[in-house]
């Protein structure tokens, strides 16, 4: 089954944007990616080739770190540009060589449509994932996650010799989601614990409600608070 795009493709994508909707078949049936999501968070990774040596320790490293998504009410979906019957061969290749199969959906894309549609390829790109190398995908290597609210909350595009840290991604996520939840930012390097930044937008006297322990005003408009829980 081909995939249906919901909206025109190759257009660039940018934070807070909604994530463009499709309809594709996966590992684990058909689904309306927006459908999918949800009331929940969600993690888009796409690949440029099955059976490639880099994205098979990714793909096993997300089946393991799937609890600690679960915990933050984040589903995980992966896309490749193959089909979903090369999905369920490499998936055997990945569990022998990383101890762990998928446990989360993959997308096909054989027709490369997602990868258009998420401007990951030239919307010009004729041709299916047939005869393509990993080389002529190497745009593919993205990381999207998409808040319930079904907008885009971080985009990272990886080289394909790097493997993507995806401890990180679960970092941006715990912040984000913190943002959402309680209008505090995060420092640099922060770490899921430590002291929180109150968001410029929340006034003084907003802040007094919000947070009624107090907090550290370095400068106006950078105000110390402790992790809200």
């Amino acid at each position: 089954m081909s995939v249906t795009s919901h909206q025109e493709g190759g257009v660039p994508l940018r934070l807070g944007a909604i994530a463009p909707d499709f309809t594709a078949e996966t590992t684990e049936g058909t689904i309306r990616f927006h459908e999918w999501i949800g009331d929940k968070w969600a993690v888009l990774f796409s690949h440029p080739k099955d059976f490639t040596p880099v994205c098979t320790t990714e793909l096993g490293y997300m089946a393991r770190l799937k609890p600690e998504f679960d915990k933050r009410h984040v589903k995980i979906i992966g896309l490749s540009v193959d089909s979903v019957d090369d999905h369920k061969k490499w998936s055997k290749d990945i569990e022998e060589t990383q101890g762990t199969a998928p446990n989360y959906p993959m997308i096909g894309d054989p027709d490369l449509k997602v990868a258009k549609l998420y401007n990951m390829l030239p919307a010009e790109t004729s041709g299916g994932a047939k005869g393509r190398t990993a080389a002529d995908n190497a745009t593919v290597r993205n990381v999207y996650v998409i808040g319930p609210d079904k907008k885009l909350k971080l985009m990272i595009t990886y080289p394909m010799s790097t493997g993507r840290n995806f401890d990180e991604v679960l970092r941006v996520i715990d912040s984000v989601q913190l943002t959402a939840k309680h209008q505090v930012a995060t420092p640099v390097n922060w770490k899921n614990g430590e002291d929180c930044i109150i968001v410029p937008a929340v006034s003084d006297e907003e802040a007094k409600k919000k947070f009624p322990e107090g907090w550290k005003t370095l400068k106006p408009y950078l105000r110390v608070v402790k992790q809200p829980k």
